[in-house]
């Protein structure tokens, strides 16, 4: 198993930027690949972002894409998401995980979920 610890949320204007990180506990971290998703009040948890172990390849949800960017650090065990011209609609509770596959589009959950990391977008 892998611990993960998000942070970086926090309260933002439409059009601001945040930056979100994830650290993961064990000397796996390398190993997988790491994803982003997000809950918003009333709705189920979504992807939004995943990265191959390697760093190479990146997957984003399309309400995201083009205004987030996943990114990792192997020797930090670290993985960021960098949000830009947020939108109201991306207030969320955010969570990273590992996920089974992304080069195969399977972002399945992997570990046990973080405490996760509030961002809230004020229109």
């Amino acid at each position: 198993q892998v611990q993960l610890v998000e942070s970086g949320g926090g309260l933002v204007q439409a059009g601001g930027s945040l930056r979100l990180s994830c650290a993961a506990s064990g000397r796996t971290f390398s190993s997988y690949d790491m994803g982003w998703y997000r809950q918003a009040p009333g709705k189920e948890r979504e992807f939004v972002a995943a990265i191959e172990r390697s760093g190479d390849s990146v997957h984003y949800a399309a309400p995201v894409k083009g205004r987030f960017t996943i990114s990792r650090d192997n020797a930090k065990n670290t993985v960021y998401l960098q949000m830009s011209n947020l939108k109201p609609e991306d207030t969320a509770m955010y969570y990273c995980n590992a996920v089974l596959d992304s080069s195969r589009y399977n972002y399945t959950p992997l570990h046990t979920w973080g405490p996760g990391t509030l961002v809230t977008v004020s229109s």
